[in-house]
């Protein structure tokens, strides 16, 4: 079977800091490579990958701003569906645009949905509804007005994350700093409950950031560190106490928690989006509703035991289990296609 892997453009594949979408391209491809399959990944040119790497834009757009994220997405899709009678199976994970070539195809694509960035975007999912085999990556993010061929949940590479059995008694809060992620409420929080509060990721929303972290930050009880790398991130998340998780929309997956539970770090969460299909309430963190529900939880939090976090990422969200389902999600396809053609 060859696969076209159709990756974002806006980090590298995969992101040396952040850029979930190109984490989950990458594993998902090493993962395929490992068991033989041949695998063309589409990504930017410093991409690395054991696969083939094909490539027109140089670096990610989101890391050097002379790139002109429009005209480079354009050039990036159209190259692998100029390229797409060379293999069996094209799978998208680069969002709608990319759905608008598949008419100019008989190669079947699948296309990973990493979530809706607006109803806005949606009219173009419903015109190739059918043509296009659709994956949610949570049942949580499904949209009623589309047909999907599976859920399947991402997976981590679980020995990037050591577990940790004893933890050091401060709260992280670890995503973009955005009002979406909850990091003012995180601040709250934490304050409430009297607890050192660390926070990592990229500022996404200058605004916010100026208006409601940054005159919270003293370098002592609330702490700022920036974007983080593997090694970091791995010892930032297995030392909290707790993952502070308070969103104010449907996350559609969330990776974080995922890590985090890894480590053996149990998860304080808004019960929005994916959420409770991530976390067992009481088992691998607790559920809640709002900051005043969030500064109880922390009490709470002793008793949840950090090696059920740890088995719960184990048995429902590693790799192999996320590559072995879009094994099957190909094979379907084309069976399915084969069977098609031969109608017609």
């Amino acid at each position: 079977m060859r696969i076209a892997m159709l990756s974002p453009i806006a980090w590298r594949t995969p992101p040396q800091h952040y850029g979930p979408w190109e984490s989950v391209v990458s594993l998902l491809t090493e993962g395929l490579v490992s068991r033989g399959y041949d695998v063309t990944l589409f990504a930017t040119g410093d991409s690395q990958t054991s696969g083939k790497l094909h490539a027109v834009c140089a670096r990610g757009y989101e890391e050097d701003l002379s790139i002109m994220p429009k005209v480079w997405e354009g050039l990036h899709i159209s190259e692998l569906f100029e390229h797409a009678e060379d293999f069996d199976i094209i799978h998208n994970n680069f969002d709608f645009l990319p759905l608008t070539y598949t008419g100019l195809t008989t190669t079947p694509v699948v296309t990973t949905i990493h979530g809706f960035s607006s109803p806005g975007i949606l009219p173009v999912y419903k015109k190739y509804n059918g043509k296009v085999f659709y994956v949610s990556i949570s049942d949580a993010d499904r949209s009623p007005d589309l047909d999907y061929i599976k859920t399947i949940h991402h997976g981590i590479d679980i020995k990037q994350f050591d577990f940790q059995p004893e933890p050091d008694d401060y709260l992280l809060f670890f995503g973009r700093i955005h009002h979406d992620k909850g990091a003012r409420e995180a601040i709250e929080i934490a304050r409430a409950c009297n607890k050192k509060l660390i926070l990592a990721g990229i500022i996404q929303d200058e605004a916010y950031y100026h208006q409601h972290i940054e005159p919270h930050l003293d370098n002592d009880n609330a702490v700022y560190v920036g974007n983080t790398g593997p090694v970091q991130r791995n010892r930032l998340l297995g030392k909290a106490c707790a993952l502070l998780h308070p969103i104010n929309f449907n996350e559609p997956f969330g990776l974080a928690v995922i890590e985090s539970m890894a480590c053996g770090t149990p998860v304080i969460a808004f019960n929005r989006g994916s959420m409770p299909e991530l976390i067992e309430n009481g088992k691998n963190g607790l559920l809640v509703k709002t900051v005043d529900e969030a500064i109880g939880a922390v009490a709470r939090i002793k008793d949840i035991d950090r090696v059920c976090c740890r088995h719960r990422v184990e048995q429902h969200f590693t790799v192999d289990r996320m590559v072995e389902e879009y094994i099957q999600v190909y094979e379907t396809v084309l069976e399915k296609t084969k069977r098609e053609d031969h109608r017609h």
